[in-house]
């Protein structure tokens, strides 16, 4: 996977604050861009590709950060 645009790290934010980052943040990319989420908190893995779906916004996937930490990537599509 290519490198992100914009990294937001959400590591020890709890729900639904990661989701809340993505949303505040999604302006400061392009069109086509991506966002990767680093986050701790489990329940990320349902909350951000959920919130894409309500948004409009394309789910790329989960990889994972050099150091372990789930990272939850988003094209920004509008």
């Amino acid at each position: 996977m290519s490198q992100a645009s914009l990294e937001l790290d959400c590591r020890e934010m709890l729900c639904p604050m990661p989701v809340i980052e993505l949303a505040r943040h999604l302006a400061d990319v392009p069109v086509g861009g991506t966002i990767a989420v680093l986050a701790t908190d489990p329940a990320a893995r349902v909350d951000v590709p959920a919130w894409c779906r309500m948004r409009g916004q394309e789910y790329v996937g989960e990889v994972g950060a050099p150091d372990g930490t789930p990272t939850y990537v988003v094209r920004r599509v509008s």
